[in-house]
């Protein structure tokens, strides 16, 4: 057959592979299966260095190469040299694809490395028994294709039949199909393309050979090679579509993900809104009940009082005084509470006063009536801060000081305001039993309080961390930055529930 003939045989047998090479360089980027990234690199540079290796055949078979007929031998170095590596390769690849775990990856690594031993433990049995320059050459490349390229292939070709496997599992039966026939083409490839090398005293090649390929079947045996290589690379190809698939999953899942976490954040916001509507609403009875329970009864007491004194200062004079001072005495309750119950709806201080005033009256309000002892502290206080922001440090301090009442059991709280260049922090420390924070924030165990919280803060642009030790004690710590936004009417309706 002509040279011609041969050398587009050697072009699209190159070509094949090496387009193998750049498109899997190209999805590489897109896979996330660290697995599959690493068996599918060496493939790569086997796709690389094959082709390298069948266009220098073109090329000595057009007399193209540089220096070929004055160095014979070492051009046919190169050659070997490049077949040799890229052989490794394609065993690597198969080895990564077999391996499952790391560890096995480790142990796998050892064929390759087994292989290339018994490859150069043969050259230097068959540099001493064949001196002849051109017939050691054809030896070797035999000797290269038995020892390397035949076991090479067929690890290729299990990898990609575990591979096969292990889209079928993840329910990507598609590209099962595309590796098994992958499988195939390598199994042709390595059983029917590399057992008919080039003829030379090494057995049995010294009878399979390529000219006995070419008597039986009618077409050189390179041709073979070209086709298996075409389609390797067409369904490897097309195997490395399920990086694609993979990434478009992975966005459909994040997509989802983030879908469901809306849903749930307007889930939690809608029974958040309900709960604050119910809360207002139950204040309010409770403002009502007090009312009428504390203040209306005394101020009925007063007015049933001044009735009787009226009358009595008719009948005698005498007990009109110790009457009279009773009736003070229950005014001056009654102011009392109207003043408690006016305090707990919004305190004047934090009008008045500003914030570090607010937090130390609110400190000693509790102290007065429970056994809890609170240490406020106030660095470098500034005057100039949005009601905004007095309203949601002075509410969210409120509700961690409430938590530590009901669920801490502490002996101490130490409440810290900083006044930092960029914005204020709040630190409220007790030395309660602690909790773990994980199951509190889960999803199925909302904590509306820190819901509450974490809302207030954000809507500021604020954080909100909060970190506990079982035993120990918690620490919540707020972070909110100066706003740039002008106090206007519209702060009077903030709900300071």
């Amino acid at each position: 057959m002509s040279p011609s003939y041969f050398s587009l045989i050697y072009f699209l047998y190159g070509l094949a592979f090496f387009s193998m090479g750049i498109a899997i360089l190209l999805e590489l980027a897109h896979g996330s299966d660290q697995r599959l990234r690493h068996a599918f690199r060496p493939l790569a540079v086997f796709g690389f260095l094959h082709g390298a290796h069948e266009w220098l055949e073109m090329w000595e078979l057009q007399g193209l190469l540089p220096g070929q007929f004055a160095y014979p031998v070492l051009w046919g170095a190169i050659d070997l040299a490049i077949l040799t590596f890229s052989f490794l390769s394609l065993a690597a690849f198969g080895v990564y694809l077999i391996a499952r775990s790391d560890q096995a990856q480790r142990f796998t690594m050892l064929i390759p490395l087994g292989l290339i031993s018994v490859w150069g433990l043969g050259l230097l049995i068959i540099s001493g028994r064949f001196p002849l320059e051109l017939d050691l050459i054809h030896v070797t490349h035999a000797w290269t294709r038995y020892s390397l390229a035949v076991p090479s292939a067929l690890l290729a070709c299990a990898g990609l039949i575990v591979q096969q496997r292990e889209f079928r599992r993840a329910g990507l039966a598609e590209f099962g199909r595309d590796s098994l026939w992958a499988a195939i083409a390598f199994l042709w490839y390595g059983l029917a393309g590399q057992t008919f090398p080039v003829e030379s005293p090494l057995p049995p090649s010294n009878v399979i050979n390529e000219d006995l390929f070419l008597q039986l079947f009618g077409f050189p045996v390179q041709l073979l090679r070209a086709i298996a290589a075409v389609f390797a690379a067409y369904f490897i190809i097309r195997v490395l579509r399920s990086f694609e698939v993979e990434t478009r999953r992975r966005i459909d899942e994040l997509q989802k993900a983030r879908l469901e976490e809306a849903q749930r954040r307007e889930a939690l916001r809608g029974e958040m809104l309900r709960r604050i509507v119910a809360a207002q609403e139950s204040e309010r009875q409770r403002i009502a009940r007090e009312l009428h329970d504390e203040t209306g009864q005394a101020l009925t007491a007063i007015g049933l009082g001044l009735r009787g004194v009226a009358s009595a200062i008719e009948r005698e004079g005498r007990n009109s005084s110790a009457n009279m001072r009773q009736l003070e005495k229950l005014v001056e309750h009654s102011l009392v509470e109207l003043q408690r119950l006016i305090a707990d709806l919004r305190p004047s201080h934090l009008d008045d006063l500003g914030l570090g005033a607010a937090v130390r009256w609110y400190a000693g309000e509790i102290e007065k009536r429970l056994p809890l002892k609170l240490i406020v502290s106030i660095r470098d206080e500034k005057p100039d801060v949005t009601m905004e922001m007095k309203t949601t440090l002075f509410r969210i301090m409120q509700e961690a000081l409430t938590n530590v009442i009901k669920h801490s059991g502490a002996d101490e709280v130490r409440v810290t305001l900083t006044y930092l260049a960029e914005g204020i922090s709040l630190d409220v420390i007790d030395d309660g039993v602690g909790f773990e924070t994980l199951p509190v924030q889960s999803t199925n165990r909302p904590s509306w309080g820190l819901i509450g919280m974490r809302e207030r803060a954000t809507l500021l642009g604020g954080s909100f961390e909060i970190f506990s030790v079982p035993g120990v004690g918690t620490r919540v710590n707020v972070y909110i930055p100066y706003s740039l936004i002008e106090e206007t009417d519209h702060e009077d309706s903030l709900v300071d529930s």
